[in-house]
């Protein structure tokens, strides 16, 4: 094919199917480019910043959705006419593949979190309106953060090539290192920022030294080639410590999978995680809890499927990080879950949690690269791996924004966040005690208590590896620290549910009293978490789970 026509392909069908892939994700730059307008001509005064940033959440959700049901349903007339608002046609939206040159890949698996992403965006946007952090003056500074910071997600997410992995990464690092530090005059936050700045620019020099020395040993960045190249670079030879390209290969995707660890807070990669959740508002730390993580995990399964093959090469390369990522599973679990205990602070507490969780979570893709390349399992038990983590994610994200959103706006009554300043909280107010059974709900469902929706995503991700085990023994171990660990977590949770319903609150305190659309709206978020275990929407969420996850291994 000569230049001119390649050009002429690119312009003609390249460059409109990638745009119209890509809308929602316009649709929040433009968002950005308004908000900056709002500073610059300070129209901020007069139009609430919170307001621009929300409609364009809304619009950008909106874009995924029609995106997400077009790729099942092209033909529903139900919502044609969303179709038409965001002129999606079949060979654009409704053709799964790469786009932008194979930068990034569009498929319902990439498109699934997208539509949590941007839920989660509007869901921490309608949290920062009600407990009032940022303020007038610094709003559209904050939103500008908040959504540049989601792009970079909904990007990871997609990623196809090693040059997107990093930028993604980026993307929605640089940002959180802003937010975190961003109420001014706290000491504590200033200097929780400078550290996360300073672990986060290490790991990025890592990741970067990792993705060069894969790129270099390969001979391309596409996730697509890696596998097969490998392969025919291992060709006759045994993978071992003796062997330098398998040397070369296992020290980069070390070095990536440091990278991604540190956004995931696995340890040993953990210790940023405490003191910023500490330092930030709570609104920062459920937005860094739930979004960075469900960015991160997409990308890990889509770097990790990129050495899926049957060669010899590729499954004692898989079993190896597989095992790896096993040990790290359990460190984080044991860690994550033994130093929650000790702490007094409910946001410190809640790091320690998130730190366990991503240990549970990073089991199933354990879990994952045992199965994928073995010879005895076939890929839909690997599929199955993808479908527990991705439901996990879904019910993490309302049980974690439910612990986070209680947090930030008990604070705004208390003016504390300490565990002590909530005994006898459920003798407030009616909102108040609504408050105190939500959290009772979110923790429970964290724990993993049936019949909360966090039960039976736990069980999806346990029988994971209990498949695995059957490939490697190892992997009976990691189930069985993740069950040692679920009782664990039990204590401190039911610490802080301790001081909520049975410690009687100081003699000289005031019953807290909060606003009743607070009440509303962690209702409406703890909602799901019930739903989710106990309805319909539980197998509704399983059916698209394992939809989702099943495209990866066609």
């Amino acid at each position: 094919m000569s230049v001119n026509a390649i050009i002429d392909h690119v312009l003609r069908h390249e460059v409109p199917r990638s745009l119209q892939i890509f809308s929602p994700e316009i649709v929040l730059c433009v968002t950005v480019v308004a908000l900056l307008f709002l500073r610059m001509f300070e129209l901020h005064r007069r139009l609430p910043s919170s307001w621009v940033a929300m409609i364009g959440a809304l619009v950008a959700f909106s874009g995924v959705f029609a995106q997400f049901v077009y790729l099942q349903q092209p033909e529903s007339t139900m919502y044609d006419g969303l179709y038409k608002m965001w002129s999606l046609t079949p060979l654009g939206v409704g053709e799964a593949g790469t786009y932008f040159t194979g930068l990034l890949v569009h498929d319902p698996f990439a498109v699934f979190f997208r539509l949590g992403l941007t839920l989660f965006l509007v869901l921490v946007i309608a949290l920062t309106v009600l407990s009032g952090i940022p303020d007038q003056e610094d709003g559209q500074d904050f939103y500008t953060l908040l959504i540049g910071s989601t792009i970079g997600m909904m990007m990871a997410t997609g990623s196809n090539h090693l040059l997107m992995l990093f930028l993604s990464i980026e993307m929605m690092s640089v940002p959180s290192y802003v937010m975190v530090a961003f109420q001014k005059g706290r000491k504590v936050a200033s200097e929780a920022a400078f550290k996360y700045v300073v672990f986060g620019a290490g790991t990025a020099g890592v990741m970067l030294y990792g993705l060069s020395l894969i790129s270099g040993l390969l001979g391309t960045a596409l996730f697509s080639e890696m596998g097969a190249n490998f392969t025919t670079i291992m060709e006759g030879q045994a993978f071992a410590i003796s062997n330098p390209a398998s040397v070369t290969l296992v020290l980069g995707i070390m070095m990536v999978l440091a990278g991604i660890a540190f956004k995931l807070s696995l340890v040993p990669f953990h210790f940023w995680c405490p003191d910023v959740f500490e330092g930030a508002s709570a609104e920062v730390g459920g937005f860094l809890s739930v979004a960075s993580k469900a960015a991160a995990f997409a990308l890990l399964v889509r770097f990790v499927m990129a050495f899926e093959g049957t060669s010899q090469a590729l499954i004692d390369l898989s079993m190896f990080f597989g095992a790896a990522l096993g040990v790290i599973s359990i460190l984080s679990m044991t860690i994550g879950n033994l130093a929650a205990y000790t702490q007094t602070n409910l946001k410190r507490m809640l790091a320690y949690s998130t730190i366990a969780h991503a240990g549970y979570m990073v089991m199933a893709v354990a879990a994952l690269l045992v199965i994928v390349n073995s010879p005895e399992l076939g890929s839909k038990h690997a599929a199955s791996c993808v479908e527990g983590l991705t439901y996990y994610l879904a019910v993490y994200l309302f049980m974690n924004l439910a612990a986070f959103s209680i947090v930030a706006l008990i604070r705004n009554e208390t003016f504390s966040e300490d565990i002590d300043s909530y005994n006898g909280l459920v003798n407030g107010g009616g909102a108040t005690k609504l408050l105190a059974v939500c959290m009772a709900i979110a923790f429970f469902s964290l724990v993993g208590l049936p019949p909360f929706g966090g039960f039976f995503a736990k069980m999806m991700i346990f029988y994971s590896a209990y498949q695995a085990g059957t490939v490697h023994w190892f992997m009976w171990v990691v189930l069985a620290f993740g069950g040692l660990n679920t009782v664990f977590s039990l204590f401190y949770y039911l610490r802080v549910l301790r001081a909520v319903f049975i410690i009687e609150p100081a003699e000289n305190s005031q019953p807290v009293r909060t606003p009743g659309l607070v009440g509303a709206y962690v209702l409406l978020i703890t909602l799901p978490i019930l739903a989710l275990g106990m309805s319909s929407l539980q197998g509704d969420l399983t059916a698209t789970a394992q939809y989702v996850a099943g495209v990866l291994f066609q």
